[in-house]
């Protein structure tokens, strides 16, 4: 009999994207049971709250069929992330990256990670060509500029991330305030 090996994959998920959709699909490979851990981070001006994020990843998680799903978890959480992984048995931390610039960020964190509990490792998944370039920040200012978002995330994505642009109004878009002193 072997041990489950439980990893988890956190995030703000703010939206959650195609790109992370696609980690969460490919992390289901590297361990047996992926706990998706939506960070409640109160320090970070979100354009879902923490419930309705969890909502969201639980709805395309369940979209990604029984094969997957019935592997994951999709959990809150808002304290330090070494500990969460503990307090769930988890010996694995699932990060994806796109680009090198995320890279220097990660590596940070795996040293602290590192410092912090010496027993969690750190697993590095490199998005997929066609989902590099997505983050959930590009997706809600493509959104706010009236852009199509929808070969970034799912339609059920979509269709949350302009209704909450547009406060419901069809065709309404919402544009970001200007900083003072641009023109």
């Amino acid at each position: 009999m072997t041990d489950e090996r439980t990893g988890v994959y956190p995030g703000t998920f703010d939206p959650i994207t195609n790109g992370h959709a696609d980690i969460i699909r490919r992390a289901t490979k590297v361990v047996d049971r992926l706990v998706v851990a939506v960070a409640e981070n109160a320090g970070k001006a979100t354009l879902f709250d923490a419930a309705e994020r969890l909502d969201l990843v639980k709805e395309e998680v369940s979209a990604l069929g029984p094969e997957y799903s019935e592997h994951i978890e999709i959990i809150p959480f808002d304290n330090l992330l070494v500990n969460f992984a503990q307090s769930i048995g988890a010996t694995v931390i699932i990060r994806g990256l796109r680009a090198v610039s995320d890279f220097e960020y990660e590596f940070q964190m795996v040293g602290m990670n590192a410092r912090l509990n010496p027993e969690i490792e750190t697993v590095f998944l490199m998005a997929s060509d066609k989902h590099q370039f997505i983050s959930s920040k590009l997706v809600k200012e493509i959104g706010e500029l009236g852009g199509d978002i929808t070969q970034f995330v799912s339609p059920r994505v979509a269709a949350g991330v302009m209704d909450r642009l547009t406060g419901g109004e069809e065709g309404a878009v919402l544009r970001p305030a200007r900083p003072a002193g641009k023109g």
